[in-house]
């Protein structure tokens, strides 16, 4: 920061005012940095749980199309697959969470009925249906994973944003300011002293 050689009292109070606007600023980005850390640790063991139950329902989902695989062949498996008319449709929308814009992710139709699935009464057997089920059910996992761990990444992102420039203002921008007011605060008060000395120079003259 450049300074006058002769600052004013009035650069001295805007000085002081940018100070506390500057501090006033970093207790509210303190606040929100770690607001965003208590979400992130939130949304983390949501990911944790969404990803276990993911994992086991995967799990299910392979050891009951290998039984429908054992009762029916692949082809006959293949040829209900193709059979499906309606495919899933994924729906995004966001919320904020401190400011920071998350995704809300629902999928439509994720979960069909045998009608839905296009399958006739005769085509299908329970065994299958169960397959196609457990399958249903991992792409509905897969929608929760996906939101909480897009959220995660975006609050982190935050996180490290908000942080630099806490630390900007804590270590940098402020000491600056404080540096700058004190400069002056001290120039002022050397300048008032030459004021005094010179009056009463003026005044032993007279």
């Amino acid at each position: 920061m450049v300074l006058d050689v002769k600052p004013t009292r009035s650069e001295l109070l805007k000085l002081k005012k940018q100070i506390k606007l500057a501090q006033s600023g970093h207790s509210l980005l303190k606040k929100k940095r770690d607001g965003l850390i208590l979400e992130f640790f939130e949304l983390l063991k949501k990911a944790k749980s969404v990803r276990k139950d993911l994992a086991n329902n995967y799990s299910l989902a392979i050891s009951k199309v290998n039984v429908a695989r054992v009762v029916h062949t692949d082809l006959k498996l293949q040829s209900l697959a193709l059979a499906i008319k309606q495919t899933p449709t994924v729906e995004l929308q966001t919320k904020n969470i401190m400011g920071v814009r998350v995704p809300v992710i629902s999928g439509d139709k994720v979960v069909k009925t045998m009608e839905e699935r296009g399958m006739g009464m005769l085509s299908s057997t329970a065994v299958i249906d169960k397959a196609i089920s457990a399958y249903e059910q991992v792409v509905e996992q897969v929608i929760k994973v996906a939101e909480a761990e897009t959220a995660m990444k975006r609050i982190l992102n935050d996180i490290e944003k908000t942080k630099r420039r806490v630390n900007a203002l804590e270590f940098k921008r402020i000491p600056e300011m404080q540096a700058a007011s004190k400069f002056i605060t001290l120039r002022l008060e050397e300048m008032e002293r030459e004021n005094v000395f010179r009056l009463k120079r003026i005044k032993n003259k007279s």
